[in-house]
């Protein structure tokens, strides 16, 4: 890991949450993500499960948590299964945790080789009447290949068909949407990171560089500052580019007169930040960038006012709909008849504003979260309206982070340039 060593008191304190959900007797078990191979020999790097991460701390493959609170033997009441390390694995593939470090990151006094679960779990398991299990239940997740989760899964449910099998995702959605101190501390670590990065581009961005110089830019900043790497797949649009949601190819130069649409993130000690900027790359917006630009500003500053507890994101969404086609009229992009004759299920401004505005932020850049109940406070929200007008070339994105508090929102990143005159001040220095 890059990132400084974690407070265990986090996961300590996870995991006393998560244990008072329990039904009585019930064991739940946790796995660490696969090691996916890239081509030949080579993997992917390696990117950790992130309910196990959220509960131990653990950073490592080959990982398994056991939590039976119930548990007749005590020392398998909460334990840790890490993989088995020695000088020969370590001269091959460097420092892997050891039992003692597992210990020190987790707070989890017990702990085992990972090739020692079966043989001392499975006494412990039929012990158990209900088998907590998680799997990738993220409401935005398309998920087609039979990963590490699903598998145990299908396992567990052979070798144990008697036992009653309980699901650790709603639970864990719940309480992982709700940050924490500690997390919102390690949150503000990687907004701290994005902003260095920011301010890094704007120095570098100008006519004639690429998409890709700019994104090494990025990267650079990122690692400099102990994050593991990006939390997404860097966006890096110029001009047209900006009006593709997802565009990732970042292969294009940067040309005069054009904006620069850039959503990024870190990825800091497992935890993501989010944030999306637009600027000039000459560092002047025109009269008309201007005008869209800071009817996007507008936007957000209203939406995040709308942002706070007991408030549904549907709801919510509908009436940042109703500002952005204000804005949208004002643009000369719609008129009162394109409202009146407008489909229910997609109105008139999803022309020019056809994403969500809001997701949850948090260990996952999308994270979990139960989106059909209301948002209460300690949540933390992406804010992220824009307007794409193709057959002008413009796109124009702005996001910030949102953390709700009892009675209103917090902006994470308030103290990141965003106003157009305080951009081209910068930009231009």
């Amino acid at each position: 890991m890059k990132y400084n060593q974690i407070n265990s008191e986090l996961f300590i304190q996870n995991r006393e949450r998560f244990k008072k959900q329990l039904k009585a007797n019930s064991i739940a078990i946790f796995n660490s993500n696969d090691e996916h191979p890239w081509n030949g020999d080579a993997l992917h790097s390696f990117k950790q499960n992130s309910d196990l991460f959220y509960l131990s701390g653990i950073d490592q493959e080959e990982t398994i948590l056991v939590l039976f609170p119930d548990c007749v033997i005590e020392e398998f009441r909460e334990c840790l299964f890490v993989k088995r390390t020695d000088e020969k694995m370590i001269t091959w593939n460097g420092y892997k945790v050891n039992q003692k470090h597992a210990t020190e990151i987790s707070g989890i006094k017990n702990v085992y080789w990972t090739d020692e679960f079966e043989v001392k779990m499975r006494p412990m398991i039929n012990y158990a009447q209900n088998i907590y299990l998680t799997l990738n239940e993220n409401d935005r997740s398309v998920v087609s290949s039979h990963y590490k989760d699903l598998r145990f899964a299908n396992e567990m449910r052979n070798k144990y068909p008697l036992h009653n099998f309980e699901r650790a995702a709603p639970i864990l959605h719940r309480l992982r949407s709700i940050k924490s101190v500690h997390e919102l501390e390690l949150m503000k670590a990687a907004i701290s990171i994005s902003e260095k990065m920011f301010n890094r581009v704007l120095k570098f961005v100008k006519p004639g560089a690429w998409e890709n110089e700019i994104e090494a830019e990025v990267i650079h900043e990122f690692l400099k500052n102990k994050a593991n790497g990006h939390s997404f797949g860097p966006i890096v649009a110029s001009g047209k580019n900006a009006c593709i949601l997802h565009y990732v190819d970042n292969n294009c130069q940067c040309k005069e007169g054009d904006l620069l649409l850039l959503d990024t993130g870190a990825d800091y000690a497992n935890y993501a930040s989010d944030m999306t900027r637009t600027i000039p790359i000459n560092g002047k917006f025109s009269a008309r960038q201007k005008q869209v630009y800071n009817a996007v500003l507008n936007v957000m500053r209203e939406a995040k006012k709308l942002l706070k507890p007991g408030v549904m994101l549907m709801e919510y969404q509908k009436q940042v709909g109703l500002i952005m086609e204000k804005e949208l009229i004002d643009l000369g992009l719609i008129n009162t008849n394109d409202i009146k004759n407008q489909n229910a299920d997609w109105p008139a401004y999803k022309k020019y504003f056809m994403h969500g505005t809001s997701h949850f932020l948090g260990i996952d850049v999308h994270d979990v979260g139960m989106r059909y109940e209301p948002i209460k406070a300690g949540m933390t929200f992406s804010c992220e309206p824009g307007i794409y007008i193709n057959e002008e070339g413009i796109g124009i994105r702005l996001e910030n982070e949102i953390l709700i508090t009892e009675t209103a929102c917090i902006d994470l990143m308030e103290h990141i340039p965003i106003e157009v005159e305080h951009i081209e001040d910068l930009m231009q220095k």
